[in-house]
């Protein structure tokens, strides 16, 4: 039985992890933190709410003894600049790496990514590059494991909408098509990715970057 945190459960694939974990016999609890409360009340779930997530260090206590971060927390690039994307997605995320290491070593962290992340960070697409610093310190940290998930194209299962209104409206309209993306190997779900998590905490796979085939695969154990 596994101990874990969640954080981004505010947000599709989130709360798609943070579903699967509740049901899931493998997982005993969940911490998931976020700016304001779920509203969602389960035996086995707990909620820290930190306003500000550089003050994560000041709440050690309750970060003791997991065995995994799902970190789904993220942003849409739209609208923001290199600096203001990389404190978002890159700052915050090493602030939870670096306080969880320190306290819970062997751990294992899952980073949600996504498709198309350039692991050299040096490439001319600003969120790809970000994206892949914040990869690379993740992996590199010295967890005792950790993936970077980096799904394309995801279907939301189980009542899950997106908190990006755009992607919703796309949502609606291939909706009656969601049975036949469902049979592609480069499409995921929610549900997958859910899966793909639990089973990583015991995986120790060779293979870090899991594009959708991947999170299928492990997701299907």
């Amino acid at each position: 039985m596994h101990h874990v945190i969640i954080t981004g459960s505010t947000g599709m694939v989130g709360k798609g992890v943070l579903l699967e974990c509740l049901d899931s016999e493998q997982i005993a609890s969940v911490l998931v933190i976020n700016r304001s409360s779920l509203g969602i009340t389960h035996p086995k779930l707990k909620e820290l709410l930190l306003p500000d997530f550089m003050q994560l260090a000041e709440h050690g206590e309750m970060l003791k003894g997991y065995d995994g971060c799902f970190f789904c927390m993220g942003v849409s690039v739209v609208g923001l600049n290199e600096a203001k994307y990389t404190a978002i997605t890159y700052d915050i995320t090493k602030v939870f790496a670096d306080v969880l290491f320190e306290l819970n070593p062997n751990m294992v962290f899952n980073y949600v990514s996504g498709t198309g992340t350039d692991s050299t960070a040096t490439g001319r697409v600003m969120w790809a590059r970000v994206k892949g610093k914040t990869e690379n310190y993740i992996l590199e940290k010295g967890f005792k494991d950790a993936y970077a998930f980096r799904p394309g194209m995801i279907i939301p299962e189980r009542g899950i909408k997106s908190s990006t209104g755009w992607y919703n409206a796309i949502y609606v309209i291939l909706r009656p098509f969601f049975g036949w993306f469902k049979k592609r190997s480069n499409v995921t779900t929610t549900t997958n990715i859910g899966h793909a998590m639990i089973a990583s905490i015991a995986a120790n796979q060779t293979l870090k970057h899991l594009e959708n085939k991947d999170i299928n695969s492990l997701a299907s154990g």
